[in-house]
């Protein structure tokens, strides 16, 4: 299935051109148009899937095989010193494309990009009863 005002969906039928670097039957993976380095690539599923909890599992673990394959091949090809694999799901959390990918972003020792900044609980009972909230979501 694919969705007809999707860029992605365009790119894998060929209507808009990539440049591939990995291919399987079921995902495409390619230079991103606007890295935040040279050799950031994503992953995609060739289907239409909106983001992590729209995409079936079995094609959750081949995109993660898929990273792999080619975040191994970028760190290689472009000598960087690490590599970050994110997957953006909803727009609050940056999603500009809603079809599912996976970011591979070569890093560099020296690049002057930072992590986010970082908070903490007010206690360490705020946590627990976070985490158990979260745990019986989980269970239902």
């Amino acid at each position: 299935m694919s969705n007809q005002d999707c860029i992605f969906c365009k790119i894998v039928a060929g209507e808009i051109p990539c440049f591939k670097i990995y291919e399987t039957d079921r995902l495409l993976s390619f230079l991103d148009i606007g890295p935040v380095h040279k050799g950031h690539a994503l992953v995609i599923p060739k289907e239409h899937y909106r983001d992590i909890w729209d995409l079936p599992a079995d094609l959750g673990s081949e995109i993660i095989t898929a990273t792999k394959i080619a975040g191994d091949a970028i760190v290689k090809a472009t000598g960087a010193d690490g590599l970050n694999l994110i997957m953006n799901n909803n727009e609050a959390a940056g999603q500009l494309v809603f079809h599912a990918h996976m970011h591979m972003i070569p890093r560099f020792r020296e690049d002057g990009l930072r992590h986010w900044d970082q908070s903490s609980y007010e206690s360490m009972d705020e946590a627990q009863d976070l985490a158990l909230k979260i745990e019986k979501m989980i269970k239902r």
